[in-house]
């Protein structure tokens, strides 16, 4: 079945759509509260099942309601997803050391402006954690649950209704918004907004998932080293490490706008 009603969301009924799942998720969460001490659940594991639960319900109905399946949510593009992976997975990739250590610095200057409260900087070490359960929901979940729904709802939606810019900037600005911090937002904003790109140019949502997974799994791995000190690499500030990150965005960047460099397909 074609998919239908391609203008929702419009930004009213996105922004709406973040706060339905902050409500689903809170709902979800009561719901299965008891299941958390029954199973002996630790609480990385218990935000696992909340969020998988609370996105599936809301993808059930914003499938629904636009006719849409999920071959189509992920790659409506014409070209072949095998070929799509296997030439911009690697490019992608390429860009996250840069991204880490610009981002980072970023975030260093505006923590000495607006320094962390006491719940911020326990809800980060809490997403920091090691365990199977952490690293599963911060590398895996959130990479895909948050692309369906930014890119691939929202973004998608968007890109009918408003100028390309505008739809590009306007889902990022929405995704940095529903982590509902500063710190996350300016994140948000930044990697959405390359995401956001990524999409517009190839209508799938592989390379989207890549960037966003590469980049958590780029920033857990930083933490395991910082807090284990076995490795220079959890300081990554040397001017060696932003010469040799740079020059490998420049490489992916090339690679990027020459593969992608035609007039985006219409989904």
């Amino acid at each position: 079945m074609p998919p239908q009603n391609e203008r929702f969301p419009s930004a009213l009924q996105a922004f709406l759509l973040i706060v339905a799942l902050f409500l689903v998720e809170y709902l979800v969460s009561a719901a299965v509260y008891d299941m958390q001490g029954i199973l002996r659940m630790t609480p990385a594991q218990f935000d696992a099942i909340v969020s998988v639960l609370a996105n599936g319900c809301l993808f059930s109905l914003v499938m629904h309601v636009k006719r849409l399946g999920w071959r189509d949510l992920f790659h409506p593009s014409s070209a072949s997803p095998r070929a799509t992976f296997a030439l911009l997975v690697v490019p992608v990739a390429m860009l996250v050391p840069a991204l880490v250590l610009i981002v980072s610095a970023l975030l260093d200057a505006l923590l000495d402006v607006v320094p962390m409260s006491a719940r911020e900087e326990a809800m980060f070490a809490r997403m920091a954690a090691d365990s199977l359960a952490s690293v599963t929901v911060t590398c895996v979940i959130a990479p895909v649950v948050e692309e369906m729904l930014f890119r691939g709802v929202i973004l998608r939606s968007f890109l009918t209704q408003y100028s390309r810019r505008t739809a590009i900037l306007g889902s990022a600005v929405l995704f940095g918004f529903a982590h509902l911090n500063i710190y996350q937002f300016v994140v948000g904003v930044i990697l959405g907004s390359l995401a956001g790109w990524l999409y517009e140019r190839t209508r799938s949502l592989i390379p989207c998932i890549a960037l966003h997974a590469s980049y958590n799994s780029a920033l857990t791995a930083l933490d395991w080293l910082a807090r284990t000190h076995t490795s220079t690499l959890a300081e990554p500030s040397s001017v060696f490490t932003w010469v040799g990150s740079l020059l490998l965005a420049a490489l992916s960047s090339l690679m990027l706008t020459r593969m992608l460099h035609r007039s985006p397909q219409r989904s």
